[in-house]
């Protein structure tokens, strides 16, 4: 296999990994126990910038390599990409109700598409139409057959409209900052970076916690933090830090490091489709027809944009090859 097609092959296998690693996020409802939300997104993200201060300790002689200001750049990003972003999905959920904050953040893999090919032109606009109608059309689908919801009052539906915008916009910043920063990396300092990414995570969750509290949104300290009886929560907490959190980080950069963003941008669909496969497994139920159609059309476009980059990859290395055969040595 050529080297740039070796290279996209390689992103969309870590985007793979980390958007199912990031569709376990999807699954907290159902494993909280008596515990809140709250209790296990607090959990997770201080036991991710635990193993960040570890990774970070393990990578410490790759810190010469980036400026402190890239250092507290990265930990920002973390901040806000990780624990910014869950706390605007958590709180657009409950004010906004299960539809509005997903119908917002499910746009979010086509208008990265967008923004990536309108700021480093990659392919030519026609050849977007189809695997971007595909993944548009597969996630109104997919989550238009939970539209039967009671009707909001305006004031919680402007919150959760606000909350949706605000994950939307710290997805699309985050993504757009974190890939031109990746580009600008030495080789080998892409573990580091990630693991400043979840000791910013962690922090942000350390500050987040008193304010939590006083709110009474948690219920540890109700409930008891004993490992006998919140051990489920720990559990779980760790596998969805390691997994989603420290595994996800680190698939992520990796695949944004090899992955043009208007292709790094629709494979984010993915997220969808395994989250809306755990959930049905968690339900224990066969998705309904709307739901098999929209995860199908969310497969199809992922699949199209692939093989349109990969072909792209392929004809840059054919004719590299042939610029390469022709060329005089003595030149």
């Amino acid at each position: 296999m050529s080297t740039p097609q070796a290279s996209v092959f390689v992103g969309v296998i870590c985007a793979v990994v980390a958007t199912l690693g990031w569709a376990l996020n999807f699954i907290a409802p159902y494993v909280t126990g008596a515990y809140s939300l709250y209790d296990l997104m607090a959990v997770r993200f201080l036991m991710a910038g635990g193993l960040g201060i570890v990774w970070m300790f393990l990578c410490r002689s790759q810190l010469r390599a980036l400026s402190r200001g890239q250092c507290l750049l990265a930990a920002l990003l973390g901040a806000l990409g990780c624990v910014g972003y869950g706390v605007c999905i958590a709180a657009g959920v409950i004010f906004g109700g299960p539809v509005l904050t997903p119908a917002f953040v499910g746009m979010v893999p086509v208008l990265l598409a967008l923004i990536g090919n309108a700021r480093h032109k990659t392919l030519h606009w026609r050849q977007l139409m189809t695997p971007l109608s595909c993944l548009t059309v597969g996630l109104l689908l997919a989550n238009i057959s939970s539209l039967h919801q009671p009707s909001l009052g305006t004031d919680a539906w402007l919150a959760g409209l606000f909350f949706s915008l605000g994950a939307v916009a710290l997805w699309l910043g985050f993504s757009v900052i974190n890939q031109t920063q990746l580009a600008r990396l030495p080789d080998g300092a892409t573990g580091l970076w990630t693991a400043l990414m979840l000791v910013g995570a962690g922090v942000a969750a350390l500050c987040l916690l008193p304010w939590i509290y006083a709110l009474g949104l948690l219920q540890l300290p109700i409930l008891g933090a004993g490992l006998h009886q919140a051990w489920p929560l720990y559990a779980w907490s760790l596998v969805i830090a390691v997994m989603s959190t420290v595994v996800g980080a680190w698939a992520w950069n990796a695949a944004t490091r090899r992955l043009p963003m208007v292709l790094s941008g629709q494979l984010i669909a993915l997220e969808s489709l395994f989250a809306t496969l755990l959930g049905l497994w968690f339900h224990q139920r066969w998705p309904t027809a709307m739901e098999a159609a929209g995860l199908a059309a969310v497969l199809i476009g992922v699949v199209i944009a692939v093989r349109i980059i990969l072909a792209g990859a392929k004809s840059v290395t054919t004719h590299e090859a042939s610029e390469g055969f022709n060329h005089d040595p003595c030149k």
